[in-house]
């Protein structure tokens, strides 16, 4: 597995980019009810990934023709996925969320680390 994908999955559920995302445009979501507002009903993709997360706490999907699955909660306004990408476990990550249009960002670490862009469709 290269790095590129590997932290594609980890970062999301996109592209690694700068730790110090420019958040321009996008509104922070900081709580589960406005977070479902915004994903329900949509898949999350971008180039080779495309994953949708359930109000009940679930992540299914694929990226780059691996199952993606996992779970996830909200916890402290951030969003906490635990995620596993074929057999390799991603491990647990709290993110914060943020949208802009049809985009939606996740930063991993509680919003000081990558951040991964995804469309929703």
């Amino acid at each position: 597995m290269s790095f590129y994908r590997s932290a594609c999955i980890a970062a999301a559920i996109a592209l690694p980019a700068s730790a110090t995302a420019a958040s321009e445009g996008f509104e922070k979501i900081s709580t589960k009810s406005q977070f479902m507002q915004v994903v329900k009903g949509k898949d999350l993709t971008m180039l080779g990934i495309s994953v949708n997360v359930s109000s009940d706490g679930d992540i299914g999907g694929k990226a780059y023709g691996r199952k993606v699955d996992g779970k996830w909660n909200w916890k402290d306004g951030y969003f906490c996925r635990d995620l596993f990408w074929g057999e390799m476990d991603l491990g647990p990550n709290c993110q914060e969320v943020r949208v802009n249009g049809d985009v939606i960002r996740f930063q991993s670490d509680r919003g000081t680390g990558r951040y991964a862009d995804l469309r929703m469709r």
